[in-house]
């Protein structure tokens, strides 16, 4: 007798439940949106220029915050 169970041997994929169709188009909408975003955020990386002695990490101000010195507040 083999040491493999039968389910074993199926590829993962065989083990799923079907999808439906509706399933399948937001499927593929979803990875054509993600791969329109990753190619605009690509465009738009390139588009901007370089800054310089900028913050090092995260923009402060991306929440509305304010940043002198090193010290981020918010009003």
């Amino acid at each position: 007798m083999s040491d493999k169970s039968p389910s074993s041997s199926l590829p993962e994929a065989a083990l799923r439940k079907p999808l439906t169709p509706a399933a399948q188009r937001a499927l593929a909408e979803a990875a054509a949106r993600r791969k329109a975003a990753e190619e605009a955020a690509a465009q738009n990386a390139a588009a901007r220029p370089k800054e310089f002695q900028g913050p090092k990490g995260p923009e402060p101000t991306r929440y509305g915050d304010w940043e002198t010195k090193g010290i981020a507040s918010d009003f």
